[in-house]
């Protein structure tokens, strides 16, 4: 099977996921146990048959549950995504998905480099340098990332963040003559770009820009450190053992046993074969971004779109909370197509031999 054949067969398994899971919220919002209907209104206004009757007919609640399901689904293939009734009452579902999505976008972005940038090539040395100090460290480092729950290394952040221009170990100056003790004062908002607050949303609207590029990357670094750091420590302990693994392949030793240089060994046989077992934990990371997003982002303060998947069902939104599932669902099964794609660059056989 071709390359293009291979993805055009997974782009087509694709489409009975999404509607399993699309459908499966809908069971669940709108046949459940919950009433819509009775979310979207006050305790006085549930009292009021009138107010209560108009409110299922909106939701079309007042029809068949078939056609209820048709149109639904219909309006989510369309992207007829309707309005909101609590939430920013009366607002356009479609503008506040694109006003918030690409906030949680510029996030999961900056988490996922964190994680591959830092913990791959962390793991990947440890592994070429097994049983020594800079293993042992790396692995330990991996180890503690790893353990440190996200809610706990967001308040943590924070606090150094906001105490920063007041921490002792701030205030340490090198210089020998001890001219100005304060030399070296940090202070987050203020360094390389300046920057309103620590938390809050970056300012997508000028991303065109160096200074609006460096203003926004600096306002999610923090949340993105948070978010990415279990994905890190996996990453960079996996990274190691796929290394050892790959480094005791026989053909290594035929390869070594026929004079390959070291570099031409490492970067030709080695680190190419151990990415392979690399690529689906990085993308089972990028699922658990979508997922943690919600957390981090209200922690931080950003108003992105796992914010007001917080806010919605916090509000008992519950059509807007399936509209947002549809929305992680079409992300997730997004990442699953990269994951293939990624597949076929590294391994071409994936493309000819694979399923």
């Amino acid at each position: 099977m071709s390359r293009l054949g291979y993805l055009a067969k997974r782009l087509a398994m694709a489409i009975p996921v999404v509607w399993l899971g699309t459908t499966i919220t809908w069971f669940a919002i709108f046949m459940g146990p919950i009433d819509p209907a009775s979310r979207l209104l006050s305790e006085g206004q549930t009292r009021n048959p009138a107010a209560y009757e108009a409110a299922r007919t909106q939701l079309g609640l007042n029809q068949p549950p078939l056609q209820h399901y048709v149109d639904w689904m219909t309006n989510l293939i369309t992207f007829d995504l309707g309005q909101t009734w609590v939430l920013y009452e009366g607002s356009n579902v479609n503008a506040l998905i694109l006003d918030f999505l690409p906030r949680t976008l510029w996030l999961g972005l900056w988490s996922v480099l964190i994680a591959v940038v830092i913990g791959v090539p962390l793991g990947f040395y440890a592994g070429l340098h097994s049983n020594s100090l800079s293993d042992y460290l790396a692995s330990f480092g991996g180890i503690v990332w790893r353990a440190m729950p996200n809610f706990w290394l967001a308040i943590m952040l924070l606090a150094v963040l906001s105490l920063s221009p007041t921490l002792p170990w701030i205030h340490l100056s090198w210089d020998p003559l001890a001219v100005s003790l304060d030399s070296f004062t940090f202070e987050w908002e203020s360094v390389f770009v300046p920057i309103d607050a620590i938390s809050g949303s970056p300012d997508m609207s000028r991303i065109g820009t160096v200074d609006g590029f460096l203003a926004a990357t600096k306002k999610v670094l923090p949340a993105a450190l948070v978010l990415g750091s279990a994905s890190m420590g996996n990453e960079m302990r996996i990274g190691r053992t796929a290394m050892l693994e790959v480094r005791n392949e026989d053909y290594v030793d035929f390869a070594k046993a026929k004079g390959v240089s070291d570099r031409v060994l490492v970067w030709k046989h080695i680190f190419r074969n151990a990415l392979v077992p690399l690529i689906p934990i990085i993308t089972s990371e990028a699922f658990l971004l979508i997922g943690g997003s919600v957390l981090v982002e209200t922690v931080f303060g950003i108003n992105g779109i796992g914010q007001l998947f917080y806010e919605a069902a916090t509000s008992g939104e519950l059509p807007l909370v399936g509209t947002l599932m549809y929305v992680f669902i079409l992300m997730t099964v997004g990442i699953n197509l990269i994951q293939d794609v990624l597949y076929t660059i590294v391994d071409p056989r994936v493309g000819v031999e694979g399923p």
